[in-house]
């Protein structure tokens, strides 16, 4: 399901009347910087562990 711009542009009104444009843009501020930690937890390699598991009950 895909939404145009005229949909997106009444969600967004919608919400501007639902939560006042001052905590709009906290909501947003905060989806944003949640994003971007997001994606850089994804772009991390993981850690590897190659201690064999005798070394590791030590």
């Amino acid at each position: 399901m895909r939404f145009g711009a005229t949909e997106l542009i009444i969600i967004l009104v919608i919400v501007i009347v639902i939560f006042g444009p001052g905590r709009f843009g906290k909501v947003l501020g905060e989806l944003g910087s949640g994003l971007k930690a997001f994606k850089q937890n994804i772009k991390e390699e993981p850690k590897v562990d190659d201690a064999p598991e005798a070394e590791k009950k030590n």
